[in-house]
């Protein structure tokens, strides 16, 4: 009995022990808790009071009603108002790109007119005195021509192309150029060149330019002109056209006309011909090699009777006209000297038109053509004889340039 008394005792205090451990362990927490929210309280600004879930849910409503939802600004508003001043800043560049370029054209421009009169290079004498003044015009027809066209030149004289008062009216009134493009002979001074001269004070419509005539110089004689008529003349457009092509001038002036607003334009009848290669044929091309193997075909490129530039294209062949690359082919080097540029190739068809009855069927049909020619004979066949018809059956009306409206 004692020692289960005895034992009964143990028992009763040991359980009486864990009893006040729980309780301490209890006191020690709270004590704990009471102690350490009294060392990390943070002390409130003045002036600031604090919301509780409910306010701070309604300030949020109140943002986004009037449009300033912290977690939406940066996503809808920022954004907007960079983006709008990229759009100013990159139509700023272009703008400024744009006048830098038109400065750069008129820079080079003066500088060719410069060149061409400490160079001494031969005008006509209505033409002296022009690089003074400068006036705008619309647009410079320069009329390919050699010293054994005599006629084709007068054939052209009594049809499409105006003479005496007519053609300085046309100068002055619309704007537009008309001259025969000629070099010298090899012998300068010569008798082809005192002919040329007499024939010039005559009808005054001859530019002379300071190239050496010749058939396979036809590139060299292309660049010439370009540079000559730049210099001469500030208009918009610069044309070459053949002495044996027939021209309805306010036609050309019209299409022209349509493509003003555009940069560099190169505009003719696009075409892409054989490279040939064989020796002694017409139109061979010593370099075919450089323009892949045999059977190739050239790049696009307006055919030679009738084409034109603008301004821009103009002053670059006078700025660099001494390491532009001449081809056989007077069309393939024009087309080349345009390649790697940013110029906006425009093939109008009606510049190529051929001779009655096509050009009086378009004529009739209100689609009045450039240029008619023949693709057989690379001009008006016997051109001499027959271009009086052509004028007559595909004329525009003598009256049509004074008309029109550029």
């Amino acid at each position: 009995m004692k020692i289960r008394g005895g034992g009964e005792q143990i028992s009763r205090s040991s359980v009486v022990s864990q009893k006040w451990a729980l309780f301490l362990c209890l006191g020690s927490f709270c004590a704990g808790l009471l102690f350490t929210n009294r060392i990390w309280i943070v002390p409130e600004a003045k002036g600031v009071t604090r919301t509780t879930a409910f306010e701070a849910e309604r300030l949020k409503l109140k943002l986004v009603a009037e449009g300033c939802d912290p977690t939406f600004s940066s996503v809808k508003r920022v954004p907007k108002e960079i983006f709008k001043e990229a759009s100013n800043t990159q139509l700023a560049i272009e703008t400024l790109d744009k006048t830098i370029s038109t400065l750069e054209t008129e820079l080079a421009a003066a500088r060719a007119a410069q060149e061409s009169i400490l160079s001494g290079a031969p005008t006509s004498e209505n033409d002296k005195g022009s690089t003074k003044s400068r006036r705008k015009y619309f647009m410079v027809v320069g009329v390919n021509t050699a010293f054994s066209s005599r006629k084709r030149r007068d054939s052209v004289r009594a049809t499409w192309m105006p003479q005496g008062e007519k053609r300085r009216a046309l100068e002055s009134e619309k704007g537009i150029v008309v001259r025969f493009v000629i070099g010298h002979s090899a012998t300068l001074g010569g008798i082809l060149d005192r002919a040329v001269e007499a024939e010039d004070q005559k009808h005054g419509d001859i530019m002379r330019l300071d190239h050496v005539e010749g058939y396979l110089e036809l590139s060299a004689k292309t660049k010439a002109y370009f540079a000559t008529a730049v210099s001469l003349w500030d208009a918009e457009y610069y044309v070459k056209v053949d002495d044996d092509v027939h021209v309805n001038i306010a036609t050309l002036g019209e299409t022209l006309a349509r493509h003003r607003r555009k940069p560099r334009v190169y505009i003719g009848c696009m075409k892409s011909g054989p490279v040939l290669s064989q020796r002694g044929v017409r139109y061979h091309e010593p370099e075919f090699w450089k323009f892949g193997d045999n059977g190739n075909k050239y790049f696009r490129h307006a055919t030679g009777q009738l084409y034109a530039i603008s301004k821009d294209l103009a002053t670059y062949i006078s700025v660099n006209k001494d390491v532009l690359h001449k081809f056989a082919n007077e069309d393939v080097s024009l087309g080349s000297w345009f390649i790697g540029l940013d110029v906006q190739h425009i093939d109008d068809r009606r510049l190529c038109c051929g001779t009655p009855p096509d050009c009086e069927w378009k004529a009739q049909a209100g689609n009045i053509c450039v240029a008619s020619f023949d693709w057989s004979c690379s001009g008006i066949c016997r051109s001499v004889d027959r271009i009086k018809e052509v004028h007559r059956r595909c004329g525009e009306g003598e009256d049509a340039v004074w008309k029109a409206k550029f």
